[in-house]
């Protein structure tokens, strides 16, 4: 007969549980403060595109949600009254969030890969990392990264950060996610709802080829007050910036 402490101990071997979301067909891993690892070569997902999706929505303002919780205090049964609809007023968040991404090859060539100006990348040929576009306004499909992982092993790191180009510095009121997609293997999400006052930037992953030829994923969620500039400081790339600035679009 088992004992309990041989189940504990078995379960231990098998390696630590990941925060899961979703059924078993929309299976994704999320990377958190307690798990914030994973190898993509032990998942076997280690080929093929990674697509990184950054999707993101408007919320409303702090103000409004304490105005709510107020009114819930005093009458409960507000609880049960449906919400009103609200256009877009002065108590909505407006903000265009970027996805950018930071490259490092083994053949020592680095560069960055954003929407401001448009240095969208190359998937079949170095930096082997491209980008769909720019979404400024929160859209469902949001902004994607591609990743050529048939070239990792040119591949020494990658930064995945997002900023914020234009409107309030509020990550935690955008409901912002990214999503590394592997081409097999379970879908990994980050979440970017920690609240960081006046933060422009966040690094959220950084992917690496370790010593033992693993291409592994580590959640950072590191909140910034500056740009890519700070975020290069604080990860040693040494590139050189300047100001940039995007033309302006209206909505298609």
């Amino acid at each position: 007969m088992v004992s309990l402490w041989e189940n504990w101990r078995s379960g231990m071997r098998r390696g630590p549980k990941f925060d899961t979301v979703g059924g078993s067909t929309t299976y994704a891993v999320e990377l958190t403060r307690r798990h914030s690892a994973i190898s993509l070569t032990r998942q076997g997902a280690d080929s093929g595109h990674l697509q990184i999706n950054l999707s993101w929505r408007m919320r409303s303002s702090d103000f409004d949600g304490r105005r709510r919780s107020g009114g819930l205090l005093r009458n409960p049964l507000q609880a049960f009254k449906p919400e009103p609809v609200q256009g877009h007023t002065q108590g909505m968040v407006t903000v265009d969030l970027d996805l950018a991404c930071m490259y490092e090859l083994k053949d020592g060539s680095k560069g960055v890969v954003q929407p401001l100006g448009g240095l969208l990348g190359e998937i079949n040929a170095p930096p082997y990392v491209k980008l769909s576009g720019d979404d400024r306004f929160g859209g469902s499909s949001g902004e994607t990264i591609y990743v050529n992982l048939d070239h990792k092993d040119e591949i020494k790191r990658l930064l995945v950060f997002v900023y914020i180009y234009d409107g309030t510095p509020a990550f935690d009121r955008t409901h912002a996610v990214v999503s590394l997609i592997p081409s097999n293997g379970p879908r990994i999400e980050v979440g970017l709802d920690e609240r960081a006052p006046e933060a422009r930037s966040c690094a959220v992953v950084l992917i690496e080829n370790d010593s033992k030829g693993h291409l592994v994923v580590r959640r950072e969620v590191r909140y910034v007050y500056g740009f890519q500039s700070e975020l290069d400081r604080l990860y040693g790339w040494g590139l050189q910036w300047g100001r940039g600035y995007k033309r302006k679009a209206g909505r298609a």
